[in-house]
């Protein structure tokens, strides 16, 4: 098997205009929506069936934990194969970036098959506050996407009282690919959904997990 695929696609070219317009409005949507450096407050740690995770406290008693694991990387011999467990991790790990979009066409940003990641933002503020989910399965037609897309953001469910989880899943033909010869490896006789199985999984974590969460 080839070792796993990851690379940054090259931005597409803008026009001038463009640049200039991006230019004048970039320092007023990061002074709108992110916080310096210095002034992020760490929320946590949460205790996951696999690890602990920390998370980045948001405007109005919001947190979003970003970039947890919720199976391991579907990569070397666990390519074109059910979801397996996530990786155990020592210590607490800092969920405050997002993981690597999935294998997909032209984009403009990291890309990886090591993809399978997951984001929670909740508003709770124990164990016990119950508050109801949501999961968050981003569209594409099986091809394109992200959980890391911007007009996914879930702090407007969370301050609503909603724990939003969004999820990556693989996709095209490292998510969707049947073929006999994988076939005939798998236990069941069947190849192919591999994107399918890994909302199982990430249904599976959310059940597991997201009581830490307040949910």
């Amino acid at each position: 098997m080839l070792g796993s695929v990851s690379r940054e696609v090259t931005p597409m070219r803008t026009s001038p205009f463009k640049a200039l317009l991006a230019l004048g409005v970039l320092p007023i949507a990061l002074s709108a929506s992110v916080l310096p450096a210095a002034d992020l407050q760490i929320h946590g740690p949460v205790q996951l069936t696999y690890g602990q995770v920390s998370g980045v406290d948001l405007d109005n008693d919001v947190t979003v934990f970003r970039g947890i694991p919720f199976a391991a990387p579907p990569v070397g011999d666990l390519r074109w194969r059910a979801p397996q467990p996530p990786i155990p991790w020592q210590g607490v790990r800092a969920a405050d970036t997002f993981g690597p979009t999935c294998m997909q066409g032209r984009g403009r940003a990291l890309m990886s098959e090591d993809c399978l990641y997951l984001n929670v933002w909740t508003k709770a503020d124990s164990e016990m506050d119950n508050l109801p989910v949501m999961v968050w399965i981003h569209g594409g037609g099986w091809t394109s996407g992200a959980s890391s897309n911007g007009i996914y953001d879930g702090f407007a469910f969370a301050d609503k009282g909603v724990v939003l989880v969004s999820v990556n899943y693989r996709m095209n033909a490292f998510g969707f690919m049947a073929h006999p010869a994988l076939s005939a490896e798998s236990e069941r006789g069947v190849s192919g959904n591999y994107g399918i199985l890994d909302h199982v999984a990430a249904l599976e974590w959310v059940r597991d997990n997201i009581s830490g969460f307040g949910g």
